[in-house]
């Protein structure tokens, strides 16, 4: 499946990923109406990570500008109130938007965008709350397919036909969910199994390293965000085919940027085309531009 994706990502400026085919926006920081202009009319799925404003404050304008249009459905953690006061206030300034859809959602809830895919949420662990509190998400896009059981894969069309006419489909047929994409959102480096057989893994590389050490720690409280060599170790040690980084901040370089991506991606003989998402710059059909890293 050809995806063309269209993102923006600084850190503590704004986040959106939009996947055009789709319809599907993940997060919606500001700006996100003005770097896709007419093709933000096309987003009908808004599934946010968390209610920090660099993933939200792109929802007004958004929702403002299909007024007049099929709004696109918002889904947003559950257990975070920000919401709920976001949509109330909204209804209250933008009076014509009251047709507008929010839906709260938890670990492990999946939402249908078309009869053959559909997206999971999963927890993470940006902001610091019991398991069992979903505050913060990441998002897995799975892609439906029914496939022939391999105990029948030895029959030609005519058997086929006939073992449906007398046991049905579900006999013969199983269903198979690839992961063809994952969006991680804000998120500390956790469980590689998360993110492991990932057709294209989306990941946050706030801080760089620097000979062994974080050049940038988090503040004690704050909520927690991954380390470019954390995520590059985390890639060398799973099976995914394309890895694109993202919400670096904004005080490194590009130029330094590059040269710890590129030394990091050697180190840890990284196999997969690697994208970058430079701070302060839309990054248009990714897929199809050149990978800074190609082992």
């Amino acid at each position: 499946m050809h995806l063309n994706i269209t993102a923006y990502s600084t850190a503590l400026f704004s986040t959106w990923i939009n996947i055009e085919e789709l319809g599907l926006l993940f997060d919606a920081g500001d700006g996100v109406t003005s770097g896709l202009l007419q093709k933000s009319g096309k987003i009908k799925y808004v599934f946010i990570t968390h209610p920090d404003r660099d993933h939200i404050n792109g929802i007004f304008q958004l929702y403002q500008l299909n007024a007049r249009k099929e709004y696109p459905k918002i889904y947003y953690p559950k257990d975070s109130g920000s919401f709920s006061a976001m949509k109330d206030f909204l209804y209250k300034f933008d009076t014509h938007i009251q047709g507008a859809e929010w839906h709260p959602i938890k670990h492990l809830d999946t939402i249908e965008i078309r009869n053959d895919l559909f997206v999971e949420a999963i927890r993470n662990e940006h902001v610091a709350v019991p398991q069992n509190v979903s505050k913060s998400l990441s998002f897995k896009l799975y892609q439906t397919k029914q496939k022939l059981k391999k105990e029948f894969s030895h029959l030609d069309g005519n058997s086929i036909k006939e073992m449906i006419s007398l046991h049905g489909r579900d006999h013969l047929m199983e269903t198979i969910h690839t992961n063809i994409l994952s969006y991680a959102g804000d998120t500390p480096v956790d469980d590689y199994n998360k993110w492991d057989h990932s057709g294209i893994l989306i990941h946050e590389s706030t801080f760089l390293q620097d000979e062994g050490n974080t050049i940038v720690k988090s503040r004690k409280g704050r909520n927690k965000h991954s380390k470019l060599n954390e995520v590059l170790e985390m890639v060398s040690n799973i099976t995914i085919d394309r890895l694109i980084l993202q919400h670096f901040s904004s005080r490194y370089s590009k130029k330094e940027i590059n040269e710890n991506v590129i030394k990091l991606c050697k180190y840890y003989n990284i196999k997969v085309p690697v994208h970058v998402i430079y701070p302060g710059e839309i990054h248009r059909d990714i897929l199809n531009s050149k990978p800074l890293y190609n082992y």
